[in-house]
């Protein structure tokens, strides 16, 4: 079993979750999340003022999946977030060692 954290903007929020719904992923976690990488972050104009934004707003998108849908998981959410600009995200991949539905105690597989 695998987790998927995707970060990506904003506004590409709903391309991303049809793309996975596409592919039969059937439940995602999505947080309001703000950093920043290489875009080091922008300047705006505010009342004649102008300030650094160090931290801009992202979306993380959380997916747990079976190991093989792995490759698949990926390519969807990198087709549906790219712009080709710089700050698109990233996707991170890490291992779960153990998942539990509290409700009807299923664990393994079977609670994704």
């Amino acid at each position: 079993m695998k987790l998927v954290s995707a970060i990506i903007k904003p506004f590409k929020l709903d391309d991303v979750r049809e793309a996975l719904s596409e592919i039969g992923v059937s439940g995602i976690t999505v947080v309001e999340v703000k950093g920043f990488g290489r875009q080091k972050g922008h300047t705006e104009l505010y009342r004649g003022a102008e300030y650094v934004v160090d931290f801009l707003p992202k979306i993380r998108v959380d997916v747990a999946i079976a190991a093989d849908q792995l490759d698949q998981v990926i390519e969807a959410i990198t087709e549906a977030a790219r712009t080709g600009k710089i700050g698109d995200g990233k996707i991170f991949v890490s291992e779960l060692q153990q998942v539990v539905r509290i409700r009807t105690g299923e664990t393994g597989p079977e609670a994704l």
